[in-house]
């Protein structure tokens, strides 16, 4: 299993740019799909991005294509959200996961394909 840790969840204001970092434990980190997942109060948690083991394959959702852009560093067992363009609605606790993949080239989006999940970090979108 992979241990999770994600950071750089802020305030902001309407328009402008983060980007979350999840560093990730264990010596195999090019088995995994990493995704990005977020959650806002009251809703269904969901897909915002993947990327496969050897970053060469990435999928988003459509609310975030354009916007967001999903990279990793498997040198550093790191994994990272790049968001421009934030709207008030891309508020939510944003959560990193691995998902382990026989092959380094595909992608997963369900939640119940990754069994790791980091902690959570809170991003807020202010109009």
């Amino acid at each position: 299993q992979v241990q999770l840790v994600e950071s750089g969840g802020e305030l902001v204001q309407a328009g402008g740019s983060l980007r979350l970092s999840c560093a990730a434990s264990g010596r195999t980190f090019r088995d995994y799909v990493m995704g990005w997942f977020r959650q806002a109060p009251g809703k269904e948690r969901e897909f915002v991005a993947a990327i496969s083991g050897s970053a060469l394959n990435t999928d988003y959702a459509d609310s975030v294509k354009g916007r967001f852009t999903i990279f990793r560093d498997n040198d550093k067992n790191a994994v990272y959200l790049r968001m421009n363009s934030l709207k008030p609605e891309d508020t939510a606790g944003y959560y990193c996961a691995a998902a382990y993949s026989a092959t380094r080239y595909s992608t997963k989006r369900r939640s119940n394909e990754f069994g790791s999940w980091g902690q959570g970090t809170q991003v807020t979108v202010s109009s």
